[in-house]
């Protein structure tokens, strides 16, 4: 084989693999917390500063958080009927992919109970669900209309269940943080426990001097091969730290996702970058969200400075759910989480309890580290005295939104 061919390879298996590591990391923190398999996690209150097992977590809703095993037959998945409430339950492969979301948009508000296959079952039927691969997580999320509604909102939560085989958890993997040789070894595994599609074979082909489908032996490669593996996955980590959910252009300040959002395709690279930088987004017609543009590198702002975030009356998001704007401190690494602040709030939205419109009927939401004064505390947006992120969520975004006819606002340094 060519050195620069095992290099190529390097690059892209580390690319197609991170997120079926993401996934497993996930389910194996679950597991140290005592969650079994084919049974929800309910998280009953909503995340804040010390909620770091998912990068990019939200304010707005309740967590129900279940991995599924089909390889011993299938699970039934109850879902509460929620009325007006939004509630979504994402199901995605191992590597990712949304490949359903079941709820308010898709099975409407009366709950109901569904059948959920891996890839090989013998199933049909109006609420019948195959997946594409028999690891599966299943992530649930339960509005929160403001403190006066977590009781209810946890009522609906207690509602979502699920009835399977018991099985055992797989075993822990290695980490993305891993040196290539266990990473590899982890993609191995993963891969031959949850076989890749047909449309895959051309990338599959491309990372074939690896072996990994074959069983992963990194002793059989020279230092000379070494070196070049070695100098794929150093590309292949610089590449997805510039990713994540939305793209690397700017509008009037704010990022986009792409349309292929929860449902990859064959974009690996921006695959690996969501599953970094924004692990289980919704596809877009569920929920859109945008970044915004900061005045620091990798598009960071500075909480020692204020920024104004205006909208003028006619200009909220068009949502048929809701909206938020979410805060969060940056790692090195890529990943983003809430920080702590003297309101513990973590997002601001139009459900926000409080918040204070002008006469006219525009908002203007007041974002830094610095108490913006007793006039605008009620719209004020906590940041870190450091660099920081923004993020805007809208939940079943209008034609408009997903058009692109809508823009946001830009964000205004003071």
């Amino acid at each position: 084989m060519a050195e620069t061919d095992l290099k190529t390879a390097a690059t892209e298996a580390w690319l197609y693999g991170l997120p079926l590591v993401e996934i497993a990391t996930t389910r194996s923190r679950g597991q140290s917390l005592g969650q079994s398999m084919n049974a929800f996690a309910h998280v009953r209150n909503l995340a804040n500063h010390k909620h770091r097992a998912v990068t990019t977590p939200n304010n707005d809703t309740l967590y129900s958080s279940a991995h599924l095993d089909l390889s011993a037959g299938p699970v039934t998945i109850t879902l509460p009927a929620a009325g007006e409430r939004y509630l979504s339950l994402q199901l995605m492969d191992a590597y990712t992919n949304s490949f359903a979301v079941l709820g308010t948009r898709t099975t409407g508000p009366n709950g109901g109970t569904f059948t959920l296959v891996g890839p090989t079952e013998a199933a049909e039927g109006p609420r019948v669900v195959r997946a594409p691969t028999n690891h599966v997580w299943a992530l649930a999320r339960i509005l929160v209309d403001g403190p006066h509604d977590l009781e209810a909102a946890r009522g609906v939560q207690a509602g979502v269940s699920i009835q399977g085989p018991a099985v055992e958890a797989p075993p822990a993997v290695a980490q993305r943080s891993a040196p290539w040789p266990e990473f590899f070894a982890a993609v191995s595994t993963l891969m031959r426990l949850n076989p890749p599609p047909a449309t895959d074979l051309a990338v599959l082909e491309r990372m074939a001097p690896l072996g990994l489908l074959e069983g992963f032996d990194p002793s059989r490669f020279s230092a000379a091969e070494i070196a070049e593996i070695e100098e794929g996955v150093a590309e292949a980590r610089k590449a997805v730290r510039r990713g994540g959910i939305t793209g690397p252009n700017y509008i009037e300040g704010w990022s986009y996702p792409s349309s292929k959002l929860g449902d990859f395709g064959q974009d690996y690279r921006y695959r690996a970058g969501v599953a970094l930088g924004g692990l289980a987004a919704l596809p877009v017609v569920e929920a859109t969200y945008m970044r915004g543009e900061g005045d620091l590198p990798r598009a960071l702002y500075d909480g020692n400075r204020a920024y104004r975030l205006h909208f003028a009356a006619d200009r909220l998001p068009p949502v048929n759910s809701f909206w938020s704007l979410s805060l969060y401190e940056a790692t090195e690494d890529g990943q983003f989480f809430f920080t702590d602040n003297p309101l513990d709030r973590y997002a601001i939205g139009d459900r926000t309890e409080g918040l204070t419109y002008n006469d006219d009927g525009s908002l203007d939401i007041w974002i830094g580290h610095a108490d913006p004064g007793e006039g605008r505390r009620a719209n004020w947006l906590p940041a870190p005295a450091g660099p920081f992120a923004l993020f805007m969520r809208t939940y079943l975004p209008k034609p408009e939104l997903l058009d692109g006819v809508y823009r946001l606002p830009p964000v205004e340094a003071l």
